[in-house]
């Protein structure tokens, strides 16, 4: 039996601060997408169809807060808890295939800036943002069948896997989603970012902007790796070996040290939803003042933040974010 005692602290509180933040930056992400950009390019397509997706499960972490805060204790109805984690894994998953597309569309704008004027154009992002959720949502669909609900004693537990019956054909989804949605999308974009970093880092003539600005772009690439690492990497490192331990005879402290990981690493990929929206101040610098004058922007600020109403993502009317070999 697992010593979970620590997670009805740690689960409610790492949820809640997810919620809030990544309710509000989200919800300020969207705004600025939707009232503040009036072209919008690929990125910005990708970027939009991330903050939806972030946003949809947020609002779902009420739920769980309450669920762990009560010790384990589901008092809303069975189809609700196949909901909310239906929407843990189409959030990860649909975090992980538009990262992949923005990956990619930056790919081909800093290597082959000719193809993505072709490859890169918004009526191209919209068709592939509706590949993604169709994927996403079908490959899941799945989680609706196996979570269920289980009573013991006074209380009903609403799990993240399986009923034991059916756990061993859970573990088998579980190992090719975690092939197709993540280790193949994550080797792509290490792949993509290797080779940009090497694109950039090369030797160019050019004024001291340019310099500048492949530094930003290569800080970028960086913060972007890290993100990616630090909340998918560990979650399905730890999922994996949690699966995996739950049916080997071991010892009870080596099954509570994985329960221990994996369960700390649970959340931690929930902050993607708080870490997702570090890309849309990254896209265009003068986003991040745009939500730092939020609550007091008025129309006319516009050209006093030397925002250019028309650029995607609210970019100032200096190219100082990429390249101008890399833009796309």
């Amino acid at each position: 039996m697992f010593d979970e005692d620590f997670k009805y602290i740690l689960l409610p509180v790492t949820y809640g601060i997810v919620c809030v933040v990544g309710l509000f930056l989200n919800l300020l992400a969207l705004y600025g997408f939707i009232f503040r950009i009036k072209t919008w390019n690929a990125s910005t397509t990708y970027m939009f169809n991330l903050a939806i997706s972030d946003t949809l499960y947020v609002v779902s972490l009420p739920l769980l807060v309450y669920y762990y805060a009560m010790g384990d204790n589901w008092p809303f109805s069975v189809g609700l808890c196949k909901i909310v984690r239906f929407l843990f894994y189409t959030n990860l998953y649909c975090s992980i295939l538009f990262l992949l597309c923005i990956s990619i569309h930056r790919f081909l704008g800093i290597c082959y800036p000719l193809k993505s004027l072709q490859w890169g154009h918004v009526r191209y992002a919209r068709r592939v943002s509706v590949i993604v959720w169709v994927v996403t949502v079908v490959c899941q669909s799945p989680v609706l069948f196996f979570v269920t609900t289980t009573v013991r004693r006074d209380t009903i537990t609403c799990h993240d896997t399986s009923s034991k019956d059916l756990f061993g054909q859970f573990v088998i989804y579980s190992s090719v989603m975690l092939v197709l949605l993540f280790c193949i999308p994550f080797l792509i974009i290490i792949i993509c970012y290797c080779l940009m970093a090497r694109r950039l880092l090369q030797p160019t003539r050019g004024i001291s902007r340019l310099s500048r600005s492949k530094k930003k772009s290569v800080k970028m690439i960086i913060i972007v790796l890290v993100v990616f690492i630090v909340c998918f990497l560990p979650f399905h490192v730890t999922r994996t070996l949690y699966y995996s331990f739950r049916s080997w005879d071991l010892s009870c402290q080596t099954l509570n040290a994985i329960n221990l990981a994996y369960k700390v690493t649970r959340p931690l990929a929930s902050t993607n939803s708080c870490l997702d929206p570090i890309l849309y101040f990254l896209a265009g610098q003068r986003f991040m003042k745009f939500a730092g004058n939020k609550m007091m922007w008025k129309p006319q600020n516009e050209m006093a933040l030397g925002i250019v109403p028309n650029s995607p993502l609210g970019t100032s009317n200096d190219t100082d974010t990429l390249p101008k070999d890399a833009k796309s």
